[in-house]
């Protein structure tokens, strides 16, 4: 492993808090505290009554008495386009297809929108698409519609990639963000952090002993696992941006719940825990693309890890915390000396762009 004076931080983007700012910021764009105020404070207010969102990973709609739809759209700017077990092609279905299945639908179709700066090579593009279509393959999706813009070589950074899904969501099934409850069961499908540490590996030649391998799959056949168990999967997130802290504390706040989590349960890979105590990141602040947090009943906890464990993607799911009525609102962990820390929502950007 390089020490940190072997580093070069130059291109970096800063993790600090930025508070107010006249303008816009990268960590406007990091899934974390920014990023809500941005949302709160200047894009509802300006859809007024035209929006209609419940902030969720996919808006789930009911046209006409018809089957309910879950709609989702993400745009992909990942930086490198390549790396340790993907690429900026298939992370753009992936993602997709698992804002889809948070909310239990079964996603069937995608456009897909690139935005290429001019100068791109494009053995490159080629080898992006090749990617993007062989995850949607894999995922059963179709790629239904698209659009193709290219901008000036001082105006991009490569490829950007937006990706928008249509899913069905199967009848009976009433999952978000609004529905833990006091007593129920915190669990992750895997490994947390693995994503994040696998892109920064490949930034200015930081190495971690290991290659890490990012987590990125498609995640809709896991949910339909759970979802056959009976249970009543109260919500799903797909805690990309903002880690699994992110994610948790939008839970507690859209709930008005507590969440308490316990460390030594946190299923933290050694490589993982090194890279964030060399760069100084929370591991449940770093993002995954891979792995799913559910919040089910206490009394169906143990059904729905048997179902995730029984999965190729949920073999090291685990329980890592409990809805609580104390402290509603925030996530406190308690720590493996038997104290307590409170996990608070990201402020701004993670580095670098993970996704």
């Amino acid at each position: 492993m390089q020490s940190p004076a072997e580093l070069d931080f130059e291109s970096w983007v800063c993790p600090v808090p930025l508070g107010e700012t006249p303008s816009v910021v990268m960590g406007h764009g990091g899934g974390g505290a920014m990023s809500g105020e941005l949302i709160e404070h200047l894009f509802l207010p300006a859809y007024g009554a035209a929006a209609a969102a419940e902030l969720g990973d996919s808006a789930v709609l009911s046209v006409g008495g018809g089957p309910r739809l879950a709609f989702s759209t993400d745009s992909y700017v990942v930086k490198p386009m390549f790396f340790p077990g993907g690429s900026i092609g298939d992370l753009a279905v992936n993602g997709t297809v698992n804002d889809l299945a948070m909310s239990g639908a079964v996603p069937l179709f995608l456009s897909t929108a690139f935005i290429l700066q001019e100068g791109t090579a494009l053995d490159e593009l080629g080898r992006i698409a090749e990617a993007l279509g062989a995850a949607a393959r894999s995922a059963g999706v179709q790629l239904v519609t698209g659009d193709t813009k290219v901008v000036d070589s001082a105006s991009g950074d490569g490829v950007f990639i937006n990706t928008s899904g249509i899913g069905v969501v199967p009848d009976g099934v009433d999952i978000g963000p609004r529905r833990a409850r006091p007593g129920d069961a915190v669990l992750v499908s895997g490994d947390i952090g693995v994503h994040g540490v696998a892109v920064m590996s490949c930034r200015d030649g930081l190495e971690f002993g290991t290659t890490v391998e990012s987590d990125t799959a498609a995640l809709h056949g896991l949910v339909a696992d759970m979802i056959a168990t009976g249970a009543d999967l109260h919500v799903l997130r797909d805690p990309t941006r903002g880690g699994v802290a992110a994610s948790l504390n939008e839970i507690a706040r859209a709930s008005d719940v507590g969440i308490e989590l316990v460390e030594r349960e946190l299923p933290v890979p050694e490589t993982v825990h090194d890279a964030c105590s060399l760069l100084g990141l929370d591991p449940l602040q770093v993002a995954n693309e891979g792995k799913l947090i559910a919040v089910v009943p206490g009394e169906s906890a143990d059904q729905v890890l048997a179902a995730l464990r029984a999965h190729p993607l949920g073999r090291s799911a685990c329980r890592i915390g409990t809805c609580v009525p104390d402290h509603a609102g925030m996530v406190v962990a308690r720590t493996g000396l038997g104290g307590s820390r409170v996990v608070g929502l990201p402020i701004g950007e993670q580095l670098p762009r993970i996704c």
